[in-house]
């Protein structure tokens, strides 16, 4: 499986989001620190939950990346999170 459908998944499970786009931004990182050649190694996220209400933005950050886990968070070297309650 794709890792922008895994990171869909996960966070569609975790967080039923009222809004949930998954970019793959790694072609613009293209021969930079950090591509590792596969084409999923830089994403954008832009999620918008209830489940994130009262929740600082660093509660946020660290919720998301225990949706995707250890293993999914080690496949990717950037995520970037724009995250809405």
């Amino acid at each position: 499986m794709r890792v922008e459908d895994q990171i869909r998944r996960q966070l569609s499970e975790a967080f039923a989001p009222e809004r949930l786009d998954v970019v793959n931004e790694s072609h613009r990182h293209a021969g930079h620190a950090g591509d590792d050649g596969s084409g999923e190694s830089h994403f954008r996220v832009a999620i918008r939950s209830a489940a994130f209400a009262g929740q600082s933005r660093i509660a946020r950050h660290r919720a998301v990346h225990a949706a995707l886990g250890p293993e999914l968070m080690g496949r990717i070297h950037a995520l970037a999170l724009e995250i809405e309650a």
